[in-house]
């Protein structure tokens, strides 16, 4: 039996991070349960750059955050291990990659219109990514739910999410319940001990351990905290400001930008949550896009990497397109520049949080008055996002037609991805090729 490594390793540079960050963009497929599961195994488990209570503690912050999650905290270990200019690559390479990718696709999808072969692969992937989220749940759960109570939370919060309460609500009914819980009963929603280990299991030092000082940067003073977000408003500011001079305030890019703006800050709950309201303002007010469109963009973003809100580089990109910006002979062009001014206006707010809320959080680790309402939220996303499996299952395997109209193939490559993740370990990116291969595969001889 191997043993567990004694020391933490070595220093990460920028450089070895920007790496690992460039290439968490290209593989970070199945939604943001999909994407916290690749970091935690590379990061915790693999690389050991940080630990899990200190993983975990960042994860929370963030579920309590409009925007991508999973984005997010990518930004906030990229701080906390590299400063600002950590987090900026970070969550940057997060998100790029997507970008990139969802631009070529809306080309070819407006160009060319030839959506077969995206079907085909899509067939594999949609059950690849309810094993994902399955097997993230699964993870996760065994390292959170750790008693009785935080069970029984988890579970309250897959029914009630189920029955048709708001994530928000969820989220804050969660956080009460630690609040209060965490003075009535603080063993029930004690995760670390005072030592900083974790009280069912020891774990291999890691770089950023529990019991690591906060780094310097990360110290919760008022100019870490009121810098970054000064610096974050004046660019959204100026940026806007920019697309109103040259274009004018009413115009398409500058009514886009202002659009998701607001559109940011609605994020609670996932993509899933803010797209009927991005729905109403593209479809319906401005007319960026037809119903049909929005559908299928939401489709092509499922076969990208990145965060699912990321369908608003699509939105832009066929805005653009559609409204012709730059003239009838420059509508790629136009759609560049709408897909880059919805991705930047989308997520700049979630550089601004974590850059100027990471020094508030950091000086919370310990505290049961702040660590208690997190872990209870923490215990409520385990449930959520089973309620998610569920939901992608009941459409993927078509559950609510008749029994003989179920789609039992998809049944049958999310069971075998389920047991590739969790028996055999199968990485992430390998997973989905070869489930987009397998669906292409099964489209070909249905």
């Amino acid at each position: 039996m191997q043993r567990a490594p004694s020391t933490p390793p070595p220093a990460v540079s920028l450089r070895e991070a920007f790496r690992y960050w460039l290439k968490l963009g290209f593989i970070s497929f199945g939604g943001p349960a999909g994407q916290i599961a690749i970091m935690h195994a590379d990061l915790v488990e693999r690389r050991r750059w940080i630990s899990e209570q200190r993983f975990l503690h960042a994860l929370n912050y963030c579920m309590l955050l409009p925007g991508p999650e999973a984005t997010q905290l990518a930004i906030y270990i990229g701080w906390l291990m590299h400063r600002t200019a950590g987090g900026v690559i970070a969550g940057v390479l997060f998100v790029l990659p997507s970008l990139l990718t969802l631009g070529l696709l809306s080309w070819v999808y407006l160009a060319y219109g030839h959506l077969a072969l995206i079907a085909g692969m899509l067939y594999g992937i949609k059950p690849a990514v309810v094993a994902i989220v399955l097997a993230a749940a699964w993870r996760i759960g065994s390292r959170t739910l750790r008693n009785r109570l935080l069970v029984a939370i988890a579970l309250a919060a897959f029914a009630a999410i189920l029955a048709g309460l708001p994530f928000p609500a969820i989220v804050l009914g969660a956080g009460i319940i630690g609040l209060f819980g965490g003075r009535l009963l603080p063993d029930g929603f004690r995760t670390v001990h005072r030592t900083g280990r974790t009280p069912s299991m020891a774990h291999p030092p890691a770089l950023i351990d529990d019991d690591t000082p906060t780094p310097a940067h990360a110290r919760n003073t008022a100019a870490h905290v009121v810098m970054p977000a000064v610096a974050g408003i004046i660019l959204g500011a100026v940026a806007w400001a920019c697309l109103a001079w040259q274009y004018g305030t009413g115009s398409t890019l500058a009514g886009m930008a202002w659009f998701f703006t607001k559109a940011a800050f609605m994020t609670f709950g996932g993509a899933y949550a803010v797209l009927p309201y991005v729905y109403q303002g593209a479809v319906d007010a401005f007319q960026w896009l037809t119903p049909a469109q929005m559908i299928d963009g939401l489709a092509l973003g499922e076969t990208t990497p990145g965060p699912l809100i990321m369908v608003v580089a699509f939105v832009g990109f066929v805005g653009g397109w559609t409204k012709a910006l730059f003239g009838p002979d420059a509508l790629l062009l136009a759609g560049a520049a709408g897909a880059a001014v919805a991705t930047f206006f989308t997520f700049l707010p979630s550089f601004v949080f974590i850059l100027a809320g990471g020094p508030v959080v950091e000086s919370t680790r310990g505290d049961i008055r702040f660590t208690a309402p997190l872990t209870a939220i923490s215990a409520a996303v385990v449930g959520v996002m089973l309620s998610l499996a569920v939901f992608f299952a009941e459409h993927v395997f078509r559950l609510k037609a008749p029994y003989p109209d179920w789609d039992f193939g998809a049944m049958a490559i999310t069971a075998g991805a389920a047991l590739a993740l969790l028996r055999w370990k199968v990485g992430t990116i390998t997973l989905i090729g070869g489930c987009a291969v397998l669906g292409l595969v099964l489209s070909y001889l249905r």
